[in-house]
């Protein structure tokens, strides 16, 4: 069993988002998923950008809109989101409350190296 707390994991803020990478390559020989626990300040966004593989999210707290691709839906506490491989996926926080989701994907990546110099780096 593997287990670790949010408080503990290694942590990226940018742009109204914070994020808290619960399980990255690297964890455990035999960790096939990313799991990052994630919180988006009101009217904050995540920056769209592309999954090879299949994603997950579940809202845990508060309101968002997910974009998938040129699909719109509208999502709360105890949804669960699918983004199939391939996908662009954006999720906006249009509310005064903070958003709070886990998402999950595979195959395991290098979390840290993904926000800081890859595809989820800050804008600009």
């Amino acid at each position: 069993m593997y287990m670790r707390n949010k408080e503990l994991s290694p942590r990226r803020e940018r742009s109204g988002l914070v994020s808290h990478i619960l399980l990255q390559r690297g964890d455990l020989p035999e960790a096939s998923l990313t799991a990052t626990w994630l919180e988006v300040a009101s009217w904050s966004r995540q920056r769209p950008h592309d999954h090879p593989s299949e994603q997950v999210y579940v809202i845990t707290a508060g309101r968002g809109r997910m974009l998938v691709g040129e699909e719109e839906r509208e999502g709360g506490a105890g949804d669960l989101i699918y983004v199939p491989s391939g996908a662009i996926p954006c999720i906006e926080n249009a509310s005064e409350e903070v958003l709070i989701y886990v998402s999950a994907a595979t195959p395991a990546l290098d979390a840290a190296d993904a926000y800081d110099t890859r595809q989820l780096r800050p804008e600009g």
